[in-house]
This record gives C-alpha cells, structure tokens and sequence, in this order.
C-alpha cells in the first residue's frame, strides 16, 4: 500500500488534472485537495478556525502522571517467568553457566545437524570452543545474499535484553548479534541470554535501556502464523526454531 504523503507529479499538483488549474484546491501551495470540485482548503480552513476558537480559551493540558506500577514481576521472579513464557512460545529453553555453554552450544548444533554456522563479527570465540569441528561459519558479510544466506543451517547470537512478562528476546544488531537479516532468514536461531543483568520483568523497565536509534527486533518465541482456521505455520517470517540459553554469570 503506498503511502499518503507525497506530491503530485503535473503542474495541478496531487489533486489537479495537469492542466495548473486546480481550482480553490489549488489556491496556496499547502493546500490539501478535496475529493470532489468546490472542497479543499475553504472548507478546511473554516474547520480549523472553528475547532481554535473553540478552543481558545482552554487552560493547556496538564502533564500526564505517570505513577502507575512499571511491573507486576518482582525482581526474583523474573528469569524463572521468562523461561515459562519462553516455552509457552514454543521456544527451547536452556540453563547453563559459562564452564557449560561451549559445550550446551555444540550438543545442539549437531543435535540439529547443523553443517553451516552464521557467526556475528564479535560473539565470544569460547562461545563455540564445543563446536563440531567440521562445522563450516559463515560470517556477517553484508555482501552475503537473502538467498545464500537462506541456505545456512543455524546462527548463534547474543541479545541485548530478554523481557520475563512477555517472553520476549530483544535484538539491537550489536557486533554480538550481527545485522537483523541474520536473524529472521536462518531456520535455526540459537539465542544467549546473560541472566540476570540482561534480564528485565516488563516492557517500561526495558525502554529506558534501549537505544530507540538502533534496529530493534523484538521477538517473542519461533516465527509462527496461522490461517482464519487457526492452523499454526512456523517458520513464515523468521526461524522456525528457536532456542534460547539462560547463561548464568
């Protein structure tokens, strides 16, 4: 669908007919056009005035109050209700610490048999110290194609923040993570959380650590879809397995 904004492409402008003559559509050059020959910015412009005189005298709004509970999740709870949300997702969710994670990384690289392995610039190298050797990594090379990229078995990355209320993953395409396409073309994304310091309980705590310049990608369990029959396809938009690590530091 394409977008409401824009400017005509003739001399009439986005509601003439090319000929310059718009008629009282036409009549400044910020007009907005109306739907039918007579409409347009008289009609506008007394909307307008009306809706300021009306409002004239009006005190400005006051600030909103923003003292209403950011969280229903104690701190304690947190890691333990992102694991359940996780997996109500449909999600596989794993716990190690990090004497445990090369080897937990490589137990599920050839449980899936994995032979290509998508590699972030900077995820830790002991991260994959466990994997088969025969493992073949691709790197985050931006001239990879959709394509070449859709052919890789499995991609490891970290995160940079997990949401306990709502299962939710947070991706900010830092060098641990790589760019957002590595993420959403591979079947198979193997996902490490850093609990708890990379662990929130809700939404409003998270906001104020992340970066609102950075691409975002929020994911809440597999890539999932499903018809007016509520059939559930995986694997539509993104990964079509998801497992997360809990990593205890």
């Amino acid at each position: 669908m394409s977008g409401v904004t824009g400017t005509g492409t003739g001399p009439g402008g986005a509601g003439g007919d090319g000929s310059g003559d718009s008629g009282e559509a036409g009549a400044g050059r910020g007009a907005v056009p109306g739907p039918f020959p007579g409409s347009g910015s008289g009609s506008r412009e007394r909307i307008l005035a009306r809706i300021r005189a009306a409002v004239a005298d009006a005190p400005d709004a006051p600030e909103p109050v923003r003292d209403y509970l950011d969280t229903h999740t104690p701190d304690s709870r947190a890691v333990d209700l992102l694991a359940e949300n996780l997996a109500d997702y449909r999600a596989l969710v794993h716990r190690t610490d990090t004497e445990g994670l090369p080897a937990l990384i490589g137990r599920l690289l050839t449980e899936r048999g994995a032979r290509t392995l998508l590699v972030p610039p900077l995820l830790p190298p002991g991260w994959l110290a466990g994997a088969p050797a025969d493992l073949t990594r691709v790197a985050d090379d931006p001239a990879v194609t959709a394509g070449e990229l859709d052919t890789v078995d499995s991609v490891v990355t970290g995160c940079a923040l997990a949401i306990a209320e709502t299962g939710t993953l947070i991706l900010d395409a830092a060098p641990d993570q790589g760019r957002r396409r590595i993420t959403l073309i591979p079947d198979h994304h193997i996902c490490v959380v850093r609990v708890p310091d990379q662990v929130v309980s809700s939404v409003p705590r998270a906001m104020p650590r992340l970066d609102p310049t950075r691409a975002l990608t929020w994911i809440s369990g597999p890539s999932a879809t499903s018809d007016i029959e509520l059939d559930r396809v995986e694997g539509v938009h993104g990964p079509r397995t998801l497992e997360v690590i809990l990593l205890a530091e």
